[in-house]
């Protein structure tokens, strides 16, 4: 993040997000002090699913694999409106990506728009397969924020081997019109990253995706750990040899092991939480399939899941015994981006 990004951040901070914040950060620390769950704020950060469809078929992700067995389908812009509505007045940051391809939702850019009309900090991650000269241009004049692009290889043969059914040329491309476009209309934003995925078939080209973001113009290139779901046997042969952009070490027994100790506390069950393109509002990012459902928005307002006896329960439980949570096994916390 450089300084203008940061600033842009912080100026999204009015005084009700503030005190906002404050109550959230007490709660988590009274919580985690008294073991017993506290929560007197509303989330500081949201993730909106724009939909579950995907023009890829990355091996480690239920959208690319089409394994999901929750449907399939498209956010609502009159359902993305009714809820930000609702808790603008407190939301510092939305995040416009779960589980599949953004930009084939026909009225995400104009969903980026009215976020960012309430003052809130907007981002996406997508494959840039749609970033078209038409998509670009409206990308800048929706006021989003940040756009994360995945581009997990410098040359096709590799970049394939996890974005299969991708191709580099059309990300390249996209990331071009982007930046041409802030030029021509002016534009400090979006704060534009470059995320490239360290695994097994493209850590030689780590060096290359720097120079290669340096040469299109991208404010940044950040390296993110993979999640590989079988880590024990890594069966497509993902897991990088590059120990930092590893999730996972060896144990004294030779067996893999993520390196997260997985304590009982987690600060995204605080500040953070994700809402499917359905209305279904689940933990984190690492519930996928929407397994742990504390919430369904046709049923209740935001704000009654948010403090409802479900979300109660669920942080409960996590502070008792987090490795007893399926999801929460192999979580990044306490392993990083590298920017």
């Amino acid at each position: 993040m450089n300084y203008r990004d940061t600033l842009n951040l912080i100026s999204r901070i009015t005084v009700r997000r503030a005190w906002n914040a404050f109550k959230v950060y007490t709660s988590y620390h009274i919580s985690r002090f008294t073991a017993k769950p506290v929560q007197w704020g509303l989330p500081i950060s949201i993730s909106f699913e724009p939909t579950t469809s995907c023009n890829l078929r990355c091996p480690e992700c239920p959208s690319g694999l089409r394994a999901f067995t929750r449907p399939t389908g498209m956010l609502e812009s009159s359902f993305f409106k009714q809820t930000i509505d609702e808790i603008h007045k407190e939301l510092i940051y939305l995040i416009f990506y779960f589980q599949g391809e953004p930009y084939l939702n026909p009225s995400f850019l104009d969903m980026v728009h009215y976020a960012s009309s309430k003052g809130i900090y907007t981002a996406t991650s997508t494959n840039a397969h749609y970033l078209n000269e038409e998509n670009a241009r409206k990308t800048i004049e929706s006021g989003l924020d940040r756009l994360i692009i995945s581009i997990d290889g410098t040359t096709q043969d590799v970049y394939q081997q996890y974005r299969v059914g991708g191709k580099l040329e059309k990300v390249i491309a996209g990331a071009k019109e982007i930046v041409k476009w802030k030029k021509a209309l002016g534009s400090h934003k979006p704060f534009v990253i470059f995320q490239f995925l360290v695994v097994k078939p493209n850590e030689d080209q780590v060096d290359a995706v720097e120079k290669l973001g340096k040469e299109i113009g991208v404010d940044a290139v950040w390296f993110k750990t993979a999640q590989i779901y079988d880590y024990e046997n890594d069966p497509n042969g993902l897991i990088t040899s590059i120990d930092k952009f590893s999730r996972y070490k060896t144990n004294a027994a030779g067996k893999r092991v993520p390196k997260n100790k997985l304590q009982n506390h987690c600060w995204k069950l605080w500040h953070a939480n994700v809402i499917t393109w359905d209305g279904l509002v689940v933990p984190c990012c690492f519930d996928k399939d929407a397994m742990h459902q504390l919430g369904n928005m046709k049923n209740q307002s935001f704000r009654e899941i948010w403090h409802n006896e479900n979300y109660r329960q669920f942080r409960g439980e996590l502070m008792k015994g987090r490795k007893n949570i399926d999801i929460c096994s192999n979580c990044s916390e306490g392993t990083k981006v590298w920017g």
